[in-house]
């Protein structure tokens, strides 16, 4: 078996240790050959209403955007600059509350110039989803040509 180039395990504690993941408290959970979950623990100061105790619609989005470009960067085994085109979130319920909320991201396909990704969010079960992605990201590092699938 080879060697992993871009590990997701030890990756996160770096990726999610400063910026915004850094301040979200994004944590890594698991992760495949082309998919990674993080998780985006519950916190009274990332509540969207007053009264709900419920994780806003804003931090599930970085969970998801961060937990997607992970899962390119895996599916290419490599880290390499990507910038997000499109990522269309569509939230099913809120997070129940008090909850963590959980985001899996696999990337489906890379070309030459793009990678595509679809997911979900989940507070526990990932049978009764938070919320849907779906996702496009531009690649602007090296020509993935050579990359499988490519």
């Amino acid at each position: 078996m080879s060697e992993q180039l871009f590990d997701p395990a030890t990756a996160t504690p770096f990726l999610c240790s400063r910026g915004h993941p850094g301040w979200l408290g994004l944590k890594y959970a698991d992760h495949g050959a082309d998919w990674v979950e993080l998780e985006l623990p519950w916190r009274a100061d990332l509540i969207g209403d007053d009264g709900q105790h419920v994780v806003a619609s804003g931090p599930i989005l970085s969970l998801m955007d961060m937990a997607s470009g992970m899962a390119i960067w895996r599916r290419m085994d490599a880290f390499r600059a990507i910038a997000t085109l499109d990522l269309r979130v569509d939230y099913v319920r809120p997070a129940r509350e008090g909850s963590s909320v959980f985001g899996r991201s696999q990337c489906y396909r890379v070309t030459r110039s793009a990678a595509f990704v679809r997911g979900l969010a989940h507070d526990g079960d990932a049978a009764d989803p938070v919320a849907h992605i779906q996702g496009v990201f531009m690649n602007i590092g090296e020509d993935p040509r050579s990359l499988p699938d490519a």
